[in-house]
C-alpha cells in the first residue's frame, strides 16, 4: 500500500554524489597535510559535517577552526558539483509518487548549501518541494529530529511515513522516528535492525505500492 508520506535522504540516495564529497574530503585532508586512511569513506558515510570535523580534530591532529576546514571541503565541492547524477531509478521514483500527490521531503545531514545546490545540479529542485538540511534542526542523524520535522512540514503523522535512506546512520534516524524505513545501501550491506533492505529499484518501487 502506498504511504501517506516518503521522505528521502539526499546523498547517496537520491544523488550520486558520495563519490564527491569523498574526493572534496581527501582535498581537504591533504591540502592541510593530512593521510585520509583507507576506511575513510565507510568512517563517514552519513555522518554531519561536525562530526567528521571532530574526528579529523580529535584523530587526525587537524589544527583548522571549523569554519576554515569546511570552506576546504566546500570550495572543492561547490568546483565540482556540476557533474553529479541523479541515483539511477530514484528521481524517477520522486516524480512518480509527486505526480499521484504523495508528499514528499528530501531529509539531509549536509549543509543547506550542499542541498539546493545538489537538487539544483540534477534537475529535482521545485517550486514548494519541502527540504531538512542539519542546519535546519539541533540533532542531525542518528537522532530522530530531521525526519520528524520533515513529517511536521508535511502534516503527516510519522508513523503513517517511509523514511529512504542509504546509510546506517540515516536508517538509525528514520526508525528513531517511528517510520517504515527503507535502507538502500549503493554496496550490499546488513541494514539496522528494524530496518527493510533494498536492493534495487524496483524493489524500492514496490515496498513504496508504485
Amino acid at each position: 500500500m502506498m504511504p501517506q508520506a516518503v521522505f528521502w535522504d539526499m546523498d547517496g540516495t537520491l544523488v550520486d554524489s558520495e563519490p564527491l564529497h569523498d574526493a572534496a574530503l581527501v582535498s581537504a585532508m591533504k591540502s592541510v597535510g593530512l593521510s585520509p586512511p583507507d576506511d575513510l569513506h565507510q568512517r563517514v558515510l552519513g555522518q554531519t559535517a561536525a562530526h567528521v570535523y571532530a574526528m579529523m580534530r580529535d584523530e587526525f591532529g587537524l589544527s583548522l577552526p571549523f569554519e576554515e576546514w569546511i570552506a576546504l571541503k566546500y570550495n572543492f565541492y561547490l568546483t565540482n558539483v556540476g557533474g553529479l547524477q541523479p541515483r539511477p531509478g530514484a528521481i524517477e521514483i520522486y516524480k512518480e509518487l509527486r505526480a499521484r500527490g504523495v508528499p514528499q521531503a528530501v531529509v539531509s545531514n549536509s549543509d543547506r548549501l550542499i542541498v539546493d545546490a545538489n537538487l539544483r545540479t540534477v534537475g529535482l529542485a521545485h517550486a514548494g518541494m519541502k527540504t531538512v538540511s542539519r542546519n535546519d534542526v539541533r540533532e542531525g542523524k542518528p537522532h530522530a529530529e530531521p525526519f520528524l520535522r520533515a513529517a511536521w512540514l508535511a502534516g503527516v503523522d510519522p508513523g503513517h511515513a517511509v523514511a529512504v535512506d542509504d546509510s546506517v546512520t540515516g536508517a538509525l534516524a528514520g526508525l528513531a522516528a517511528g517510520m517504515r524505513t527503507l535502507f538502500w545501501p549503493e554496496q550490499p550491506m546488513a541494514g539496522p535492525l528494524g530496518a527493510i533492505v533494498i536492493d534495487s529499484a524496483e524493489m524500492l518501487r514496490a515496498e513504496l505500492g508504485l
